[in-house]
């Protein structure tokens, strides 16, 4: 008896190195969407520096701004317009040729990543340093966080409205900064305790000076000239840190890695590799879309997306309101209601790569591989599925469609071993209105380090995936 196929393709499920089957004009474009990922990626190291960056894409690309169009603006299959929150999320779309209550197809992912930011009574003088005290901010090991060099990125606004932006540690002529640890001659009881316990949330101050200030009225001076030379250069006193909201991340730029340049280490892939990928394939689509394209950068996912600027914010919900309002017909709210449920979503966010040098988390065949493609995740969540959103494999038949046709590589994974821990991403957000998601995106090594690893296989596959999802109209 013949074995028939029971699907298009291969009778096996084969899982392979993407770059066996790349063709040389395909692996130039690679490089160049990984060039500009790697730009991005440079200037949008906070989730405000990540908005206004996409922004400034939208912008130049024509995006027109929600919130300045004049009233009675009547928006058209085409239209091409963005709404920002707080300078945190924004928010991006190009109408379809279907009304919206046929539906959006929306690709969500998140700009904020792992810091550490600055508290609000921050500033003190100890041992002859001034240092600054920080609350981390997102899932971290805290030791990896010491003796790198940091930069200090955010702003300080004074109550009188201005706003004063920071960006100090970038620069090759800037300062940078640190978090100092004991040396191993003296660490035999630090070296004692667990990974997790040696380095504590409090013990991640920042040195940020030594010098005396010459103010010889001045109880702490070391203190006082890190205050005088705020007030120099920033125009900003010890009170404007209350209304402050400063980070310190790792220095530098994004770096090509491996010496086949096959890789990318750089803070912030999590998850600005989807949200990148995600808005350059709205930017690149090409034509008109039969449904609303929609882009979703967001704010506070790594701590649960509460907050206004967070998906579980009414944001998209008003934005969608927002949209149905300058559309022919006006505002309907049974309309916004069947658009939100009738939508098709991609939570665009990481997962982790197989590591060879710590396997024993995976489970071999359900672990995504580096070079593999952009990776399909049916459900996240802990051990039981606990707090999981959990794909329709109805949907997810349709995902593979659209990224076969596309020729977008992709491979199914699960986050580690079912008993090792879990995760989650925005998609329960996007899935309580009713439409269908999955989760979709890069892989990652060495994930929540303050340097992380993608491969630019992966990268360039999430982006060919990702524009074929927003252009695609055959709805089954």
């Amino acid at each position: 008896m013949t074995k028939k196929k029971t699907s298009k393709g291969n009778l096996a499920y084969e899982r392979k190195n993407g770059y066996a089957g790349l063709s040389a004009a395909e692996h130039k474009r690679m490089e160049e969407v990984s060039k500009d990922y790697m730009a991005f990626l440079g200037e949008g190291k906070t989730e405000r520096e990540a908005h206004d960056e996409a922004v400034r894409r939208l912008e130049a690309a024509g995006f027109k701004d929600l919130d300045t169009l004049p009233e009675g603006t009547r928006l058209k299959a085409g239209d091409k317009v963005y709404r920002g929150g707080a300078g945190k999320t924004v928010i991006a779309v190009v109408l379809g040729r279907k009304p919206l209550d046929a539906g959006l197809h929306i690709l969500g992912a998140h700009i904020d990543s792992p810091r550490l930011d600055v508290k609000q009574n921050p500033l003190y003088e100890n041992g002859e340093m001034a240092l600054l005290d920080t609350h981390y901010y997102g899932g971290i090991k805290k030791y990896q966080w010491i003796c790198l060099p940091l930069a200090l990125h955010g702003v300080f606004v004074r109550p009188d409205g201005k706003k004063v932006t920071l960006r100090v540690g970038e620069d090759p002529a800037d300062p940078v900064f640190t978090i100092t640890d004991l040396l191993p001659h003296l660490a035999n009881d630090q070296m004692k305790k667990t990974m997790s316990e040696a380095v504590e949330g409090e013990g991640l101050d920042v040195l940020v000076g030594s010098v005396p200030s010459k103010d010889k009225k001045a109880k702490e001076k070391i203190k006082h000239r890190v205050l005088e030379l705020l007030k120099e250069r920033y125009g900003v006193v010890e009170a404007d840190f209350v209304s402050s909201e400063l980070e310190f991340v790792p220095a530098g730029p994004p770096r090509e890695a491996g010496l086949d340049r096959s890789m990318i280490l750089g803070y912030g892939h999590d998850d600005r590799s989807c949200a990148f990928t995600s808005l350059k394939a709205l930017l690149e689509m090409g034509g008109v879309p039969e449904h609303a394209a929609c882009v979703l950068l967001a704010d506070k996912e790594e701590i649960g997306s509460y907050g206004s600027t967070g998906m579980d914010s009414s944001f998209l919900e008003n934005a969608a309101a927002e949209l149905f309002h300058l559309t022919e017909g006006g505002y309907d709210g049974l309309k916004l209601r069947r658009a939100l449920e009738r939508s098709w979503a991609l939570s665009a966010d990481v997962n982790a790569l197989h590591d060879p040098l710590y396997p024993a988390v995976s489970e071999r065949k359900n672990a995504a591989n580096l070079n593999q493609g952009v990776i399909l995740t049916k459900y996240t969540g802990s051990r039981g599925k606990s707090g999981a959103s959990d794909a329709h494999a109805e949907f997810i038949a349709q995902i593979r469609r659209i990224f076969d046709g596309a020729g977008a590589q992709w491979q199914a994974a699960e986050l580690g071993k079912v008993d090792q821990g879990g995760g989650g991403t925005i998609a329960f957000l996007l899935a309580r209105y009713g439409m269908s998601v999955l989760d979709c995106g890069v892989g990652v090594l060495s994930m929540h380090a303050p340097w992380e690893l993608i491969g630019k296989l992966d990268l360039y596959m999430a982006y060919k995936g990702y524009r074929a999802f927003l252009l695609d109209h055959r709805r089954k």
